[in-house]
């Protein structure tokens, strides 16, 4: 869908289709990347419900992700496959201009957001065990959900912009004394916190220049062997 948001015009797509008919782990990043740069799309922002790693995050927070760390398996993440080998520096995967954006317009609004932090992603459709949530834990990340890679990665392989909004939905069943998380309980939390994150994209978007000389457009400088 495309329309004009403050005089922007942008595109908006639905990473699990329209009627959210499509589990994480058969998302078609590649394509949807793809069909963005094709629009002409430069710059990107996907939000994703997330639980908190943390007992001191608390739900409808959002967290701005400077990090991220994959723990998926088999997802097709790379559009380079041969025959001219290339590396994509991930180092600081998360454009730090549309992150800056996101949280000094968040401050401007009144809603929570934190200037940085790492997501972890799992394959799903199943959330984690007690054990890797306490893992995670211990590992020191902040957010976990299972659609931030790598659709972010993917996206800075085609040298676009890109910026990660975690929005925390539940405690991750590590945290101590929380229950297992349950698909009705991030839904009924994301609906409540949708309409600050509809706000928050509203009044940024506006905001959002042209795509400058910076690590996103530059990435693929360097990153061809031969």
């Amino acid at each position: 869908m495309i329309g004009d948001v403050g005089g922007k015009r942008v595109a908006f797509l639905p990473r699990h289709g329209r009627r959210h008919e499509l589990p994480p782990h058969v998302i078609p990043y590649r394509a949807n990347v793809w069909a963005m740069r094709e629009l002409g799309v430069r710059r990107i922002i996907g939000p994703n419900a997330s639980g908190a790693l943390t007992a001191e995050l608390e739900l409808g927070e959002f967290v701005v992700c400077d990090q991220f760390v994959d723990r998926t398996s088999g997802r097709a993440d790379t559009f380079y496959e041969g025959p001219e080998t290339t590396h994509v520096s991930a180092a600081d995967p998360y454009c730090p201009e549309l992150r800056r954006l996101l949280v000094e317009t968040a401050g401007e609004l009144g809603i929570p957001a934190r200037h940085g932090g790492t997501v972890v992603t799992i394959q799903g459709p199943r959330f984690s065990t007690r054990a890797e949530s306490r893992w995670f834990q211990t590992m020191g990340w902040d957010v976990i959900n299972m659609t931030a890679y790598p659709e972010g990665y993917l996206a800075r392989e085609l040298e676009l912009c890109y910026a990660n909004i975690s929005m925390v939905t539940d405690h991750d069943v590590g945290v101590e004394g929380t229950p297992p998380v349950s698909h009705e309980q991030v839904i009924e939390v994301f609906e409540e916190n949708n309409e600050r994150l509809r706000e928050l994209l509203f009044a940024v978007i506006p905001k959002i220049g042209p795509q400058h000389e910076d690590v996103c457009s530059t990435a693929l400088r360097g990153a061809r062997v031969g």
